[in-house]
């Protein structure tokens, strides 16, 4: 099946057509086409595509034209020039392939790529290229990538395919359903599951979760509940409702009754979490609760297909009482997971993700609170196992980190991406002065660490931690607050506040506005 590529599926597919040998990471939104991209990489020899789940296994063949394959419980490969196989049946396997089978291997869903069974396989075959691709922000278990892929080689996120308009932007909305996860306890990267499905599964939260829908939800709708139990109990509610579990037989003819609008809203348990193509999704339910954000990304990730017929997505986040828990919502999308605490519930209610944004930018630009962030830097270090040298950074809501070490000069450090890496740039005023290749978190510390020491020696006041730590809570100086102000005049700013601020406080506003 030959389809037309979009200008940046092109410049992927010429990317990897370009490389010679290797491991490397694509990451593209979902609704963004990485399959149309794989289906187009140039091919020297046969291509084997990894996948976990049935749906994952089977959708690649529309996409090519030749010989195709499945490794599969009792589906087998003949020497297809493409072969898609099931990795639970794949490692059962290995003995009938040669490990020279492949000239290329592509992962699908490359965030599982460190699991066990995965292992197994890459250490079997010998290609010449292996690409993964994954839509997820993260793997949550803080298993780096980087393991598997040297490198991130193409990247097009959830925030680029909106702002292109080549996926649906997303109406916001929380819902307090009753909620109680205070007894639920963190299991690997995400919750207990028999203790979420114990907390959840109530009759009068799946009451709220019932007029929530009927109250808020806007057309054909997925709600994603926490177990099969659960899902049938929602779906006794909601007239018209079908569930969809992982013993579903009829899951093809379900989705095209969905699609042609015969069943208003599909329940279901985790099965379109991931793959399935369903472009007419308006409203996605979020009925089960996660602090992993990938596995979030992934559900929501479901609606984000335009559609002819379809404005926008409208996300419904059921929340209540999570104790302990940081529990996913919307703005981990864009990755604002450290939202500023003027950016409230209230604030966000009913916002499209991008007007969340825009809210975060704002509030950005504002003196954050100087012993919350040094609690968020002690964070960053304590769970990456990171050494910040004790430099002073200003912990961003997308967990970038800035240093001001003078009054006209910003080092930005990225935050880290999902093999591991990130860069630093020195901006004087808006001019970039350098930047560093993508490298290993530590490593582009040590490299900032370095050049501080090198060319900021006589402003290490500034960027020390424990010399800010000494002079940061007393008042701003007069020269400080003549410079400011007239920044904020030459910047038009108004919100800028010009009183009672400490030396901290407006050596950062000063750095923000050079």
């Amino acid at each position: 099946m030959e389809l037309g590529l979009r200008d940046y599926q092109q410049e992927c597919v010429d990317i990897i057509n370009a490389l010679d040998s290797g491991s490397y990471l694509v990451a593209v939104a979902t609704g963004l086409g990485k399959t149309v991209i794989f289906s187009h990489i140039q091919r020297r020899g046969r291509m084997l595509i990894l996948s976990h789940r049935e749906e994952l296994v089977w959708q690649p063949k529309k996409y090519f034209d030749c010989t195709f394959g499945v490794e599969q419980a009792a589906h087998h490969s003949d020497g297809e020039e493409v072969v898609s196989a099931s990795v639970q049946s794949l490692i059962r396997r290995l003995d009938a392939f040669p490990p020279d089978a492949f000239d290329i291997i592509i992962t699908d869903e490359a965030h599982h790529a460190v699991a066990e069974s995965y292992r197994k396989i890459y250490a079997h075959f010998k290609p010449r290229l292996h690409i993964g691709f994954t839509a997820t922000p993260n793997r949550a278990d803080n298993v780096k990538l980087g393991e598997i892929y040297s490198s991130i080689i193409f990247e097009r996120n959830l925030k680029w395919g909106i702002r292109h308009e080549y996926l649906s932007n997303i109406r916001c909305m929380q819902v307090d359903v009753g909620y109680d996860l205070s007894g639920v306890n963190k299991l690997g990267d995400d919750l207990n599951q028999a203790q979420l499905s114990n907390a959840v599964d109530r009759s009068f939260q799946n009451e709220a979760v019932a007029q929530a829908y009927e109250e808020l939800a806007v057309g054909q709708t997925l709600i994603f509940a926490s177990s099969v139990q659960h899902a049938e109990h929602l779906a006794e509610l909601i007239d018209g409702a079908v569930v969809v579990s992982a013993d579903t037989d009829n899951r093809n003819e379900i989705i095209e009754r969905f699609t042609n609008r015969e069943i208003p809203c599909l329940v279901n348990c985790m099965v379109f979490s991931e793959g399935t193509d369903m472009p007419l999704i308006e409203t996605v339910m979020i009925a089960r609760p996660t602090r992993n954000a990938s596995l979030y990304t992934q559900m929501v990730g479901r609606g984000l297909r335009l559609h002819p017929d379809k404005k926008e997505l409208h996300l419904i986040d059921c929340v209540g009482v999570t104790g302990k828990l940081d529990i996913c919502t919307a703005p981990d999308l864009f990755g604002l997971d450290k939202l500023p605490k003027e950016v409230t519930e209230e604030r966000m209610q009913g916002k499209l993700i991008t007007e969340i944004e825009e809210m975060v930018e704002e509030e950005m630009h504002k003196p954050p609170d100087w012993k919350i962030n040094m609690q968020l830097i002690d964070l960053f270090e304590k769970s990456g196992k990171y050494d910040t040298h004790d430099v002073h950074y200003v912990m961003m809501p997308d967990g970038s980190m800035n240093c001001t070490p003078d009054s006209n000069h910003l080092i930005h450090v990225q935050g880290e991406d999902m093999i591991g890496n990130s860069k630093a740039e020195l901006f004087c005023g808006k001019v970039l002065q350098w930047a560093t290749n993508c490298a290993p978190m530590q490593e582009v510390l040590d490299f900032v660490y370095q050049r501080l020491v090198c060319d900021f020696q006589r402003n290490k006041a500034l960027w020390d931690l424990n010399i800010v730590k000494r002079w940061g809570a007393l008042p701003a100086s007069d020269s400080q607050m003549r410079y400011l102000k007239k920044l904020a005049r030459k910047n038009k700013r108004t919100d800028i506040p010009v009183n009672n601020l400490t030396k901290y406080e407006a050596s950062i506003l000063i750095g923000q506005l050079v």
